[in-house]
């Protein structure tokens, strides 16, 4: 057993949008940063990575850690993780470590948790017992992966694996509610009881935040609104007007472009569009009154359907065909709207429990807080029920709540009393393998 009550245990969540990190028993993470890295393909040893290199291997050294040399000398290329992504570079790439929530590449995840250990946190790993948060629908070979990087690499004392949905739930003080997780990257809806998740229930589809500010800034492309990223232009203040200068950089990568403009068509989504109540309809909603959103450049443009019709892919996703430019899903029969998948997803399930987990359906992840969401959501899912069953769509109040609410139940798990008899410790790492995850973490 592990006594971890005199240290206390970090939480950390890496989702395809953002990196949540903090102390357990804290009630928000103290570091929030993208999960996208910037990445910088290096030819041979430029004498900027040299210094670098002996910096890290100096201050490594300090901390009693191996110099990770191996890896930067075999792929030669310089990550920029957190803040360093807010300034342009030229020939940077914008890339992600997860493709549909779960991690592709375990490269940039170690960078993504080193820099939340050493940089935000300022902590030494190996002092903590670490809490991580994993997608519900990942795969052993994805936990072993993770436990080997975390003993091996981060000599960690202790280690636990929680489901996204798991969390969610207990944030909320339940056990069984059926969890609606809209992310970045994808949308996934788990059944959760008695602090399991039943694996057959959980349902996915690719429509997350993401998607949605694509379809966003397609469409606004299309009516030819030119977004113009930040760092394409600088302000010029002459007396009375305002002017704005283009700025010629060659070398940016299309993928930052891309990365930019999408930060700025995120906030669009964000500060104008709602749910509308019944489905979307365009001869409806042609002459709905529009919104205006002045971009960075200084030009104001008017929102009007779009702000309808943008949240409606949530529950209609053939809408985004109708969208000039959005490519398509393989296979757009499989992709279905939020209330399709969650009356799948209780249908999956026993039925003595159907009726408490559709009474209890949590919504979660941040795009989870556009406004109507959960009225839409509950009418929707009660016209498509059977007769008599209450439906209840729950949702914390605040958007911070929801965004975090994986990271609050992990902080909450963590901070428990009757949960460190439950942590994977280093000693029984060594004595039974990484295989035994599996049976610590359920």
């Amino acid at each position: 057993m592990y006594g971890g009550d005199e240290v206390s245990a970090i939480v950390i969540d890496v989702g395809s949008y953002s990196c949540k990190a903090g102390y357990a028993g804290d009630d928000t993470p103290k570091a929030v940063f993208s999960s996208v890295v910037g990445s910088i393909e290096q030819m041979g040893e430029t004498d900027e990575a040299k210094a670098d290199k002996e910096a890290d291997t100096a201050s490594d050294s300090k901390n009693g850690a191996k110099p990770m040399d191996v890896d930067k000398a075999k792929t030669k290329r310089k990550l920029y993780v957190g803040q360093e992504l807010e300034f342009r570079r030229d020939h940077m790439e914008v890339i992600s470590p997860m493709k549909d929530g779960t991690v592709t590449d375990w490269d940039i995840v170690d960078n993504i948790w080193n820099h939340a250990f050493r940089q935000r946190l300022l902590i030494n790993p190996e002092e903590h017992p670490m809490l991580i948060a994993e997608p519900s629908t990942n795969t052993g070979q994805q936990r072993e992966k993770a436990a080997e990087l975390m003993f091996e690499k981060y000599k960690v004392p202790a280690l636990f694996l929680a489901k996204n949905a798991v969390l969610t739930s207990f944030a909320s003080g339940r056990a069984t509610s059926l969890v609606v997780d809209s992310g970045g990257g994808s949308t996934v809806v788990a059944a959760v009881h008695d602090g399991y998740v039943l694996q057959k229930s959980v349902a996915t589809s690719p429509i997350g935040g993401e998607f949605l500010t694509d379809c966003m800034m397609k469409s606004l492309e299309s009516k030819g609104v030119v977004i113009r990223p930040r760092y394409s232009f600088k302000k010029k203040e002459s007396p009375g007007e305002y002017k704005v200068v283009d700025l010629d950089l060659p070398n940016t990568t299309e993928s930052y472009k891309l990365y930019c403009m999408r930060a700025i068509a995120s906030d669009i989504k964000e500060s104008v569009c709602r749910v509308p109540d019944t489905a979307f309809d365009e001869v409806a909603y042609a002459n709905v009154p529009t919104t205006s959103y002045e971009l960075p450049d200084g030009q104001t443009i008017e929102v009007g359907a779009d702000r309808f019709k943008i949240p409606d892919i949530l529950f209609n996703p053939s809408l985004s065909q109708t969208i000039p430019g959005v490519d398509g899903f393989a296979d757009s029969m499989s992709v279905r709207g939020l209330p399709r998948m969650v009356i799948d997803s209780v249908n999956r399930c026993d039925v003595d429990i159907r009726k408490e987990l559709l009474s209890s359906i949590l919504l979660s992840g941040g795009s989870s807080s556009i406004l109507q969401l959960k009225e839409r959501l509950e009418k929707e899912v009660l016209e498509e029920s059977s007769g008599n069953t209450r439906v209840k769509v729950l949702a914390s109040g605040n958007s911070v709540e929801r965004r975090f609410s994986v990271w609050i139940g992990g902080s909450i798990l963590a901070s428990l009393g009757s949960f460190q008899q439950m942590w994977f410790s280093k000693a029984e790492y060594e004595e039974h393998g990484v295989a035994y995850i599996q049976r610590k973490c359920p």
